[in-house]
């Protein structure tokens, strides 16, 4: 298993401390050409999780290329490239100017206006465009996320990130206005893990594609309830707002979880889920320290 940050949720040039307690970083999502994002305010707490309207703001593939990308290979981790556009051709442009990345295509950011192409032909035209690994990240709204899956499989997909965030709200508590500048905005944290947790399950049934599952990842509870629903590798999103250690937490408190459980590794915790749970294993629980 990987640890990763979700993109946008860590500045690795910022805190390189924080990303080098990763296995890999992924960007923020890079358009063709730069953006200054969604009008203040961005970002609002909330009881259940964190709501953020950012809008893809990022210097545009040009600057992200000559400057940005080469300090970022000098933390020495291997790097994650997300990739945005409005179209399939904008997508492939920028796959193909890329290098010794692997390439996470955001097709599923809900503060912004998306492709009109569908995710399978973003990915065709991507898969056209480079040989690099492509990861399909999908959004948790999607009606039917397995058909989406099996979709950007064929087209041509390495593997999936399962999900990005949910449209959500919040009202001020005197004004009751939107305290988002954008009225709504994406929606992470707690709020969002059982959602996630259903996408990773759903698309784990029918590919076998190396899923990255990321949503509410707060604890190595909540990383092992991923790992059991079928994926492969754990993305960190909001827990890095609240607590930059948290990488090095989230591991230990896995390996315990692992050992609670009676596992061997956290890899012998990938797909219980689909496998019966626990109850189809031939051993009794324990609890650390007995």
């Amino acid at each position: 298993m990987r640890l990763v940050n979700a993109s946008g949720c860590l500045d690795a040039l910022t805190a390189p401390d924080v990303a080098r307690a990763l296995d890999a970083f992924v960007t923020k999502t890079v358009t063709p050409f730069s953006r200054e994002g969604n009008a203040p305010v961005r970002i609002a707490e909330t009881d259940v999780g964190m709501l953020n309207s950012i809008g893809l703001a990022n210097p545009g593939r040009n600057r992200f290329i000559a400057e940005t990308l080469p300090r970022l290979r000098t933390l020495g981790l291997p790097l994650w490239v997300s990739v945005g556009g409005f179209s399939a051709d904008e997508y492939a442009e920028t796959c193909a100017q890329l290098d010794d990345v692997t390439i996470e295509l955001n097709l599923s950011c809900p503060n912004v206006e998306e492709a009109a192409d569908t995710a399978a032909e973003i990915v065709v035209a991507c898969r056209a465009a480079t040989p690099l690994p492509l990861y399909a990240k999908l959004s948790p709204a999607n009606s039917d996320i397995p058909t989406t899956a099996r979709a950007v499989e064929a087209a041509g997909a390495d593997g999936l990130s399962l999900v990005n965030t949910i449209r959500g709200a919040a009202l001020d508590e005197r004004t009751l206005e939107p305290r988002l500048g954008t009225w709504s905005g994406g929606l992470s944290g707690p709020a969002l893990k059982p959602i996630a947790l259903a996408a990773v399950l759903a698309c784990r049934r029918v590919t076998d594609l190396p899923i990255v599952g990321m949503g509410g990842v707060m604890t190595g509870r909540d990383a092992l309830e991923f790992l059991a629903a079928g994926a492969h590798d754990v993305a960190l999103g909001t827990t890095l707002f609240r607590d930059p250690d948290s990488p090095a937490r989230i591991r230990a408190e896995l390996d315990a979880e692992v050992a609670a459980l009676g596992l061997r590794d956290v890899d012998e915790a990938r797909d219980i889920a689909h496998d019966g749970g626990l109850a189809h294993m031939r051993f009794t629980p324990v609890r650390v320290g007995d």
